[in-house]
């Protein structure tokens, strides 16, 4: 049976998911990679909501982007920001099945040093 990456990221996400959820107190601080772009969410799941995001589409609008750590420490300082103007420090992270490694610690390093709490 040939390995597909994708397929399982997305089973080792369900597993994670399981166990990982957000609250209105402390939300869900999910991060997906496409090839070329980084996303960051906080999401609160008991009433299904996005309550902030924030990506290279939008950082980087006029330049070629590209998935890599500096943009990842620039979407975990953004996303710390729009947190903390809504007044919520604390958050629960989801990796999505990422291993935490690289981009992903980049990302959450940044968020930390902007003021999230994990």
């Amino acid at each position: 049976m040939p390995i597909n990456r994708k397929a399982t990221r997305r089973r080792i996400h369900q597993r994670i998911r399981k166990k990982v959820s957000g609250t209105a107190e402390r939300p869900r601080l999910t991060v997906h990679f496409s090839g070329r772009h980084v996303y960051a969410q906080v999401i609160d799941d008991d009433s299904g909501k996005t309550l902030a995001a924030a990506s290279t589409m939008e950082e980087r609008a006029g330049k070629k982007a590209v998935a890599n750590r500096e943009t990842a420490q620039q979407v975990g300082q953004a996303i710390a920001e729009k947190m903390l103007a809504l007044k919520v420090e604390k958050v629960v992270f989801d990796r999505g099945g990422f291993i935490f490694h690289g981009k992903v610690k980049a990302l959450a390093d940044a968020a930390r040093q902007g003021g999230l709490k994990f």
